[in-house]
């Protein structure tokens, strides 16, 4: 058996989590809205045609905003398709996911959508093949309560009351060659500037997400942030980063290291970030949007198979695994030990596509392996990270080394009574002993310790079998005083709470 030690200090904190950390995405892709959050005939459809299921699953998950329309398919999208009468809107051929685009919902339907799910929308805007002009428009048609043009049409097309959307996005992953529209930093940045000053003259009140890289993999990377930072630091509020992690070589070891690079691309944006406010004597922080990231790879070789142009075929619908869900509990981990800098985050997508939820056409909706991490996360890591000081044994991968072999943060509770330990145990062979020193937070009980594992690392949920992988509680932790020990099986995903004495 291994052993770990945490230790934590109410003095030393990382900071307060951002709700927006839990935020999600779905995009004019596969079945996310065509049979995903959107099915009118379906027993489960409501006045508007949402399932009612989908939306109880979503809300559960205390998603506290949803990225739209995307992704790829933003850089090629006319907003004006998808508003007024739905009869008299066009069907497009959409380039990025080669299928037909019928517009039934837009944007007035996904802001009801939001609204019944308890959700912001995170709307971004289209810099590929449109521009300035058509982003500052639509911000009219979303948030001026009327008098002007667009907000008039709005209140035509039935929505007297503004939507208010708050969070922008200044297009989506500009520095791929595979963008329609694709620029060099220089004319993105040039774009994004120009455009950012257009939309905030229309609504001072909005904060706006300028495209960072695709990934830190991309040639340009460092140097396509630095570049869009100097154009657009006094005009933006954040700069994005997109990760997606694969599995493909059935290697546990070297996938569950993984968290390791989302740390280094976090600290490594951070870091740009600060130089450019530096050279330009500023003083505002610019903060991070990690607003696309999961675990993808599972569909490719399905998705060639895919003939192109139809209306929502299965495309990118990935089926997770046990192993899946483990390092997406590392990657929550992860952002909660950034929660200082990362502000807003996305789990790439929410329903179908890349998705915590499925659903059948016609038929059920259940969770996938990785809802459960994600839905005690979002539950529960809201309040205060605690800095959580992480002795444990460590372990080389292929790609990786001095991976420590158990990710843990603690997170204090808004009420302050309220401790939650979040920990993975990547340690392939063993049980792992726990034993945490809580140096000045007074005395706690352990109220309960959820645990996600499986004998079976490719163990999914399906429709015929749900509920294969899903939380247990067991009994395997306990405090005394000022100190928690507890037992954590060989590959778990585990939540401790603990109430105050």
């Amino acid at each position: 058996m291994k052993n770990a030690r945490l230790s934590i200090c109410m003095d030393f904190t990382v900071g307060s989590v951002d709700p927006r950390l839990f935020g999600s995405f779905i995009e004019h892709l596969g079945r996310a809205v065509y049979g995903g959050i959107y099915e009118p005939g379906h027993p489960e459809a409501d006045e508007q045609g949402f399932r009612r299921d989908v939306l109880e699953l979503v809300r559960a998950l205390k998603v506290p905003l949803v990225r739209y329309p995307g992704g790829n398919f933003v850089s090629g999208y006319r907003w004006e398709d998808g508003v007024g009468p739905r009869e008299n809107r066009p069907r497009r051929a959409e380039l990025a996911w080669r299928t037909i685009e019928p517009n039934w919902v837009g944007t007035n339907e996904f802001a009801d959508w939001a609204a019944k799910a308890g959700a912001e929308v995170m709307m971004a805007v289209n810099l590929g093949s449109r521009g300035m002009k058509e982003a500052r428009n639509l911000v009219e048609y979303c948030n001026f309560p009327g008098g002007a043009a667009w907000s008039d049409l709005r209140q035509s097309h039935g929505w007297t009351t503004p939507h208010d959307i708050k969070l922008w996005c200044l297009g989506n992953e500009m520095d791929g060659p595979w963008q329609i529209g694709h620029k060099t930093a220089d004319e993105y940045g040039r774009l994004a500037c120009e455009t950012a000053k257009a939309m905030k003259w229309a609504d001072p009140s909005i904060e706006l997400v300028a495209c960072g890289s695709s990934h830190k993999n991309m040639p340009t990377f460092a140097s396509w942030e630095a570049a869009v930072l100097e154009h657009a630091y006094e005009q933006v509020d954040y700069i994005s980063l997109h990760a997606y992690y694969s599995n493909a070589d059935n290697d546990i070891a070297d996938f569950l290291a993984r968290s390791l690079d989302m740390d280094t691309f976090i600290r490594s944006v951070a870091a740009v970030c600060d130089y450019v406010q530096a050279k330009k004597k500023g003083k505002k922080q610019i903060h991070l949007s990690f607003d696309e990231w999961n675990v993808w790879y599972h569909s490719h070789g399905q998705d060639k198979k895919i003939a192109p142009w139809s209306i929502a075929p299965p495309q990118v619908e990935d089926v997770y695994t046990f192993a899946d869900a483990l390092l997406v509990g590392s990657l929550l981990i992860t952002l909660l030990r950034h929660a200082d800098r990362v502000k807003i985050a996305c789990l790439a997508q929410l329903v179908n596509v890349i998705a915590p939820i499925m659903t059948a056409t016609g038929g059920p909706a259940w969770c996938q392996t990785i809802y459960y991490p994600f839905l005690h996360a979002s539950s529960w890591g809201r309040g205060t990270v605690l800095q959580t000081q992480v002795d444990a044994p460590k372990y080389d991968s292929r790609h990786f080394t001095d991976v420590p072999s158990l990710d843990a943060v603690f997170v204090l509770g808004e009420t302050g009574d309220i401790l939650t330990l979040f920990a993975v145990n990547k340690d392939g062979q063993e049980e792992m002993t726990l034993n945490a020193s809580l140096n000045g937070l007074g005395n706690w009980r352990v109220t309960e310790h959820l645990v996600l594992a499986h004998d079976q690392l490719d163990a999914v949920n399906s429709l015929d079998n749900p509920n294969r992988v899903a939380p247990r509680r067991i009994s395997q932790a306990q405090a005394d005083g000022d100190t928690l020990t507890a037992r954590l099986p060989s590959l778990s995903w585990n939540v401790i709470r603990l109430a105050k004495v």
